[in-house]
């Protein structure tokens, strides 16, 4: 009997779990699920924004193939989640929190969505509804400001729990996929006081790498307009909403402690997935928040498998869209052509592969974070490239320069190392048909070898689904394979 647990946490970078760096405040659950399992150092986010993020984790496709480029957008009409995959296989699929693919606001419009069991479906309009207007305006209060004392079972990390351990007690004899997705801790960052207290008793300073006074010289023109946020906030007011996000990171791991007991106590052993939508610059590179940029503050994020009898640290790079053909793959189900990640169980251990990572805009409903900002990044064991499309390109050596601090793009020395990297990326952006691929992103200043052209790379593409063959355009008959040159 196979069952799945997939557990997300919102806005927490990989150095927030002290499993993945000595420099955290102890995150005890998360660091047990690491001893017991897979720890994987270089796992990334398909894009650093909540909504694309999480829609590559539930649909296995990257978020400029599902159509959700933007946070307050909807997944494509013919895009499938995860729930529509594994439910006609007799998987029960619960999701509990966090969904943000509705296109609505912020907290979602509180429907179950198909392919989900709709008595544990609950979402964050959902746990606002269950409030007065006072205390729905007192659970957005940012917890660095208040003085009151919050009560556990107020907050969504809590109730969400709440309701999983309900799920895996009701199905712990059937094959289940259950998704917990906090929001937490995400600002307002609410978590009860002791565990601002934990951290005061603890001499806690607020984890601070090396590239925090970072030079931006060289650095793409973005990158500067958005530090100009931080250089005109006021610095202590900056610090006190970082002390309740690490805070309330305290307060995750509590809870997911509550239902990784139970589990025990039930004595089922599902695959459980841990890992978070993006990370926080928390002042690296002199930037606050998430957006559009990739440096691994925002971009890589902690990722832990267990339950699956290995134990071991893993530096091959893995994606969020590769969790869906995971979760598949342990089911024994055949995963189905179109996605486009791969099953993690397939992969060799500590080897080395290309991920693709990408940003379009923060939000479709507004004009903040410099709207349109298209970039697509590729990064390996060794190194990163980064096409800022509408600003300087990035290339980092990420075993010299594991803080990203000296952009390396127009070096003589590794020229041949950027265009192999550069071929790799525009050829993944082809075979994963990104809507927004075009000449303009091979023919880069640094690149005189590539020269516009009005066919580009000249390859049609299927469109690969299961119950759908494309006929040619020339002949009007099906087309043999995915990829030909015209």
């Amino acid at each position: 009997m196979n069952q799945v647990l997939l557990i997300m946490v919102d806005t927490q970078r990989q150095d927030m779990l002290s499993c993945y760096s000595e420099d955290s405040i102890k995150t005890s659950t998360l660091d047990s699920l690491a001893s017991e399992g897979i720890m994987y150092n270089n796992a990334y986010t398909c894009q650093p924004v909540c909504g694309p993020a999480r829609s590559a984790i539930f649909t296995g496709l990257y978020p400029h193939s599902n159509g959700m480029i933007a946070n307050c957008m909807m997944l494509g009409a013919d895009v499938k989640n995860a729930g529509q995959w594994l439910t006609p296989e007799g998987v029960e699929c619960g999701y509990i929190g966090k969904w943000h693919l509705d296109g609505g606001d912020y907290f979602g419009n509180g429907i179950c969505p198909d392919g989900y069991n709709p008595k544990y479906w609950y979402d964050m309009r959902n746990f606002l509804e269950e409030f007065s207007d006072k205390d729905r305006r007192k659970s957005r209060r940012y917890m660095s400001t208040r003085i009151d004392n919050p009560k556990e079972e107020n907050t969504f990390a809590h109730r969400c729990v709440n309701r999983a351990i309900d799920f895996v007690t009701e199905f712990a004899e059937k094959e289940f996929f259950l998704t917990v997705s906090l929001d937490e801790p995400h600002d307002p960052s609410v978590c009860p006081r002791r565990f601002i207290k934990a951290i005061s008793k603890a001499k806690y300073r607020l984890h601070r790498t090396p590239n925090v006074k970072c030079s931006l010289e060289g650095k793409p023109e973005h990158h500067k307009v958005w530090a100009n946020i931080t250089r005109n906030a006021v610095f202590n007011i900056t610090n006190l909403s970082h002390r309740g996000l690490y805070a309330c990171n305290l307060y995750c791991d509590y809870e997911i402690g509550r239902l990784t007991k139970k589990i025990k106590e039930l004595g089922i052993t599902p695959m459980i997935i841990y890992t978070s939508d993006h990370g926080e610059m928390l002042l690296s590179h002199g930037l606050i928040g998430k957006g559009c940029a990739m440096y691994n503050e925002i971009t890589k994020i902690p990722f832990i498998i267990s339950g699956v009898g290995e134990k071991r640290v893993d530096n091959t790079p893995v994606s969020h869209v590769d969790i869906l053909p995971t979760i598949i793959t342990h089911f024994g189900i055949n995963v189905p052509p179109a996605l486009q990640g791969k099953p993690i169980q397939k992969l060799p251990h500590n080897s080395d592969r290309e991920v693709l990572i990408e940003f379009n805009r923060y939000e479709v409903d507004h004009d903040s974070f410099m709207g349109y900002q298209p970039i697509r990044c590729i990064v390996n064991q060794e190194y990163k490239l980064v096409i800022n499309l509408l600003t300087t390109d990035e290339l980092y050596d990420l075993k010299a320069d594991p803080y990203e601090m000296t952009n390396l793009i127009e070096s003589p020395l590794h020229a041949d190392i950027r265009n192999k990297l550069h071929d790799k990326l525009i050829e993944l952006m082809n075979t994963t048909r990104d809507v927004y691929r075009g000449y303009y992103w091979h023919c880069r200043p640094w690149r005189s070898d590539v020269k516009p052209s009005f066919a580009h790379t000249g390859y049609t593409r299927q469109l690969v689904q299961d119950d759908f063959v494309q006929l040619d355009y020339a002949t009007g008959l099906p087309m043999k394979c995915a990829n030909r040159k015209k």
